[in-house]
């Protein structure tokens, strides 16, 4: 039902034309050529807004620009814009970007999500939890927001 939505009417905006650069499926820790931020970021643009029928790059909760990564050091980042301040989802959201990345990035690397600065309301409670270890541990463990994770990283034939 439309009218139980945080933010009934999302602006969506057209998705970036994907460059072709014969990417991995999964990112591999013995490839020769270093993960950079592009490369990241196709992993997980496709990633579905939990209460919308979008992805997080049509809805403009990730961009290319907010993915830092640095492959020497094995660090990735991920900084991402809910819709709205009150965002409800924002912790599903950062668990979707978490769990992308841990089947995709090789396992040396550490991955940071974050909310971006301002964003949203409770942003250092949100930040505290997609970055604890036993907590997205517990999280994982719930059957029904490991249903609702893997709904959203399911490929979209659209």
């Amino acid at each position: 039902m439309v009218s139980e939505l945080i933010n009934a009417n999302p602006v969506v905006y057209e998705k970036k034309e994907r460059r072709d650069r014969g990417g991995r499926a999964v990112l591999d820790e013995y490839a020769a050529e270093p993960i950079d931020q592009l490369e990241i970021f196709d992993h997980i643009r496709d990633i579905k807004d939990p209460e919308h029928p979008y992805s997080l790059e049509e809805l403009k909760v990730i961009t290319e620009d907010a993915v830092d990564v640095d492959d020497q050091r094995s660090y990735a980042r991920v900084t991402f814009t809910p819709t709205v301040e009150h965002c409800s989802m924002a912790t599903v959201i950062g668990l979707c970007l978490r769990v992308k990345l841990m089947r995709s990035l090789p396992s040396r690397y550490k991955v940071d999500i974050r909310v971006a600065p301002g964003s949203h309301a409770t942003e250092a409670a949100v930040n505290k939890q997609l970055n604890d270890k036993e907590r997205v541990a517990a999280a994982l463990e719930n059957p029904n927001l490991v249903d609702m994770v893997d709904e959203c990283l399911a490929p979209s034939y659209a």
